[in-house]
């Protein structure tokens, strides 16, 4: 089952157009977040799997693996697909001790960008988002340098992650904001206020965990109801509901699963009542 009609698209920039549901490359490094995966042809045919699916859009960042998923992506997608988006982040290291070390220097951001272009092949990469604010560098410095990379052609488009509505409209005043990649699901919507400026400026939303990472608290008895009206896992209704919520909102399902990836397609096919929607965002 491929993806649903055009009309389910989002224009991420104003000219990337993309299918909303698109892939997440986090899972496809070795456990942990660290390494090689242990079956790399496996890895490399979930990705190739989903772009026959018709997923165009699939995001990854230089901390996973560090380094692998974007060079995996290489390797299986290569050379790229016109219509095929891919969005990369920096600022954000991984450490073989499983420790996530913010780093916003402008140096770092540059050179980041830089193994970003040699890793994934390109000479401009589509979406290249700020992955966590680091509170030791001045924020308008960080953007500044990802807005003179910008200006200079390598970088299409800027997007923003684990931000506060604050900070996005800080960056608003420096760049054009494509997209804003927070954690967001039916269990959490701590981020709901960001969620409306994307809204309100036709911002792209990413929301990462968009299931929560299987633990979607005490929303599971409502889902489990919906799910079996429509003969469906809880994870696709909650992909569905995402999809349903908000027309900004890209849900970016990650799986190192073709199974699983067939799953989080066809969830894009689902349509959810008033209802429906009612109950899953009222319990």
């Amino acid at each position: 089952m491929t993806l649903r009609n055009a009309s389910d698209t989002f224009d991420i920039g104003g000219d990337l157009t993309v299918h909303r549901l698109g892939y997440g490359a986090l899972r496809l490094t070795g456990e942990n977040v660290i390494g090689e995966p242990d079956d790399v042809e496996n890895a490399k045919r979930v990705l190739q799997t989903a772009v026959s699916l018709g997923v165009d859009f699939v995001d990854t960042a230089d901390s996973y693996g560090p380094g692998v998923s974007e060079r995996l992506i290489r390797e299986a997608l290569a050379p790229y697909a016109d219509d095929l988006v891919i969005a990369t982040k920096g600022g954000l290291l991984r450490n073989r001790e499983g420790d996530w070390i913010k780093q916003g220097d402008p140096d770092y951001l540059r050179n980041a960008h830089l193994c970003s272009l040699d890793r994934l092949g390109v000479d401009c990469i589509d979406l290249y988002q700020y992955h966590r604010v680091d509170p030791d560098v001045d924020f308008e410095a960080s953007i500044s340098a990802l807005a003179e990379l910008k200006d200079d052609g390598e970088i299409r488009h800027i997007g923003l992650s684990n931000v506060s509505v604050e900070q996005l409209e800080t960056a608003q005043e420096m760049v054009d904001v494509a997209t804003v990649q927070n954690q967001f699901n039916l269990g959490n919507r701590d981020s709901e206020a960001v969620l409306d400026v994307c809204e309100a400026e036709g911002i792209g939303f990413i929301p990462w965990f968009p299931l929560g990472a299987g633990d979607l608290g005490s929303k599971a008895d409502v889902l489990a109801d919906v799910a079996a009206a429509h003969d469906a896992s809880t994870y696709q209704i909650a992909l569905a509901w995402l999809l349903e919520y908000s027309p900004v909102i890209l849900p970016i399902p990650g799986t190192s699963s073709v199974a699983h990836l067939r799953e989080n397609v066809a969830a894009s096919h689902l349509e959810l009542s008033a209802d429906e929607m009612q109950r899953l965002d009222a319990e």
